[in-house]
């Protein structure tokens, strides 16, 4: 539970406060190794969550009525400012923190707020996104999952894939069509989805670095309340591309704010190790990445900036989200270079090899995850340059009427 924060506490004194906080408890993220399924990653970041929130430091931005502090949002960028100099504690509450809470505080009825938003600021419960299906990825209007009311309940029918932690997750929001005879894009609706109602089974996706973060997730008749259902009856596209941009903001900007470039620390740090860092092109490849980072930073600064003034993400979020994905290319290619076979190979108890392996292993998820690079470029293009969109054949037909994904 958030501790009282005086309402009169200035800028400096709050600085201060979080300075002292992070210099005591944000020494790098401690778990068990291995850790195939992420659970002892995610209990490091809820455990570092709740000892914010037991400073009064969780939920800077969110009212007092929902657990939060009730701060202006400078307080909020002043906190992502120190944090930005200390390592990230919470990782595994990118989904939880960066898109499932700020979705609820502004779309959720009050009553939803009251009953949700406190244990998701302390991180008492933990919570997934489930959009994706086997036939609707990057076209996810496409979702065939469906949601028929009946009574005081929504029944549940259908199947997700690529949910990350739903496994160790408490709750989740998704989406669900709940009118087959409108257009693709109308027709669906968000909900909230309690991860242990009867009728859900959740089976791990086994990834290329041993991991297991991902799951498939089965819905046979799951009821959910009435009262559950997210926003307005068929509105769901617009609430999925809203938080769609949170979550391109989350991944692009992280938790953090400033210039900051971990990435190309970490890639110096390792041409170094190798003796590598006095080579021309090595220097040259280190300075492109560094470059990259540092842009990549300034472009989530704005992004930031945009939403401390009250504004919900807008698709400039997708360049934030598509430098990351370039970060990463670029940073796979430079660290096989220098670390040559420790890059794919390592001997067991090496951490800082499997390191190296890791971090090579999942950089291909970023020109993946959260929309590929191709749809952040039809985004961008789109609606940030205002280029003409494709044509689109299914228009204004139903969505029953269309064969798309396994339909």
């Amino acid at each position: 539970m958030n501790v009282c924060m005086d309402a009169e506490i200035t800028e400096d004194q709050f600085r201060r406060r979080c300075r002292a906080f992070l210099e005591e408890h944000a020494t790098g993220a401690k778990f068990d190794l291995p850790d195939l399924r992420g659970a002892n990653e995610l209990e490091a970041s809820k455990s570092f969550q709740q000892k914010v929130a037991a400073a009064g430091l969780a939920g800077i931005t969110y009212p007092k009525e929902f657990g939060g502090l009730g701060l202006g949002k400078s307080y909020d960028r002043i906190w992502r400012e120190e944090y930005s100099e200390f390592p990230d504690m919470t990782t595994q509450l990118i989904i939880s923190h960066g898109m499932c809470l700020p979705m609820m505080a502004e779309y959720g009825t009050d009553q939803q707020k009251a009953r949700f938003l406190p244990d998701l600021i302390t991180s008492k419960a933990v919570w997934c996104q489930m959009f994706s299906e086997p036939g609707a990825g990057s076209d996810v209007a496409s979702l065939q999952m469906k949601a028929m009311l009946d009574g005081d309940e929504w029944i549940i029918n259908g199947q997700k894939v690529w949910t990350t932690l739903a496994h160790v997750s408490d709750y989740g929001i998704l989406i669900a069509r709940t009118d087959a005879d409108q257009p693709k894009h109308r027709g669906i609706s968000m909900f909230i989805v309690d991860m242990g109602a009867p009728g859900i089974e959740i089976r791990p996706i086994h990834q290329i670095d041993g991991g297991m973060h991902f799951n498939e997730v089965f819905f046979a008749d799951v009821r959910l309340p009435k009262d559950w259902l997210v926003g307005e009856l068929n509105g769901g596209w617009g609430l999925a591309t809203a938080m769609l941009m949170y979550e391109r903001v989350a991944i692009g900007t992280g938790s953090t704010s400033g210039v900051s470039t971990p990435t190309s620390d970490y890639a110096i740090k390792t041409a170094r190790k190798f003796g590598r860092h006095k080579e021309a092109v090595v220097r040259q490849q280190l300075m492109q990445l560094y470059s990259e980072e540092t842009t990549k930073s300034l472009v989530s600064l704005r992004t930031r900036a945009e939403m401390q003034a009250g504004k919900t993400p807008g698709p400039g979020g997708s360049l934030s989200k598509l430098h990351g994905a370039k970060i990463a290319r670029l940073s796979r290619s430079l660290i096989m270079n220098v670390a040559g076979p420790e890059a794919a190979a390592f001997e067991p108890g090496d951490e800082e090899a499997a390191r190296h392996s890791k971090s090579t292993l999942r950089s291909f998820a970023a020109n993946i995850a959260g929309g590929t690079d191709e749809i952040q470029k039809n985004i961008i293009g789109d609606r940030v340059l205002g280029l003409p969109r494709d044509v689109s054949v299914d228009r204004g037909v139903a969505f029953k009427e269309l064969t798309v994904g396994t339909q």
